[in-house]
């Protein structure tokens, strides 16, 4: 198969701009960060889009649209010179803006007046979109605090690699910790472990590390190479070695 040069070696910042203002703190318990992407392409170019556990509101064409968690990669066509603002909300933080659980909104897209109602900013940017948001703050729920602070653990602890051990070291069960992720979090705890175990994976290539693939897989709790390497593109689309030529300087 012939790749695209445009998405080897880092080409990509040859045609993409991409820019991750913080928001006010206000609603930072709720937004984990807000970014802004423009391209510009003469031809259309296939993007590949991994999936984390974010729920993301998105800004474009002068509408906008909720999309829930993506539980596999996706393809986007990017074409001609366009642009997007978008918010990501920590994940297990949108609940109490949705009012339903966040598993209701999983690999679908919906117009964000049917949770934000009311005039969308116009021009989008960090000032209007932070009053957009703040004027439609929730009241604060305990539960969802919990699940964010969750989530936040599975991120920061690469030895989180169970979903029972990490149920026992939550003092709850399995099944407890299940229903927390389908009300807030939108997908299951095994999921998002194991997205952010291979996270790992990619923050490694991207600094050009060597990587002992079996040793890697054993770390981050794998039986054996071959079952991680289809989780991997299972997740990512592509194998480890394939994507790393994503960030493989030539010469």
């Amino acid at each position: 198969m012939v790749r695209d040069a445009r998405e080897l070696a880092g080409a990509w910042t040859r045609f993409q701009r991409h820019a991750f203002p913080s928001p006010s703190p206000a609603l930072r318990p709720y937004v984990e960060r807000y970014w802004v992407v423009s391209w510009t392409y003469r031809e259309p170019y296939r993007q590949l889009v991994v999936p984390y556990p974010n729920v993301h509101l998105t800004f474009q064409h002068g509408g906008a649209t909720v999309r829930g968690v993506s539980s596999g990669h996706q393809v986007r066509v990017l074409e001609g010179s366009d642009g997007v603002f978008g918010v990501a909300f920590r994940p297990g933080s949108f609940r109490p803006f949705l009012g339903a659980p966040v598993s209701t909104i999983t690999d679908r897209s919906i117009d964000a007046r049917e949770v934000f109602p009311g005039e969308l900013p116009d021009p989008p940017d960090v000032a209007s979109v932070d009053g957009f948001l703040t004027a439609h703050l929730p009241e604060p729920d305990p539960r969802a605090a919990w699940a964010t602070d969750v989530v936040a653990r599975i991120a920061a602890n690469p030895a989180v690699t169970r979903v029972d051990a990490l149920a026992r070291d939550l003092g709850t069960s399995v099944r407890a910790l299940q229903r927390l992720f389908a009300e807030h979090v939108g997908i299951g705890p095994k999921w998002v472990i194991r997205r952010y175990r291979l996270h790992e994976v990619t923050e490694r290539l991207a600094r050009g590390v060597p990587i002992d693939w079996a040793g890697l897989a054993a770390e981050l709790g794998y039986a054996d190479q071959a079952h991680f390497v289809r989780d991997f593109k299972d997740m990512f689309g592509e194998s480890p070695a394939w994507y790393g030529e994503r960030y493989e300087k030539s010469g």
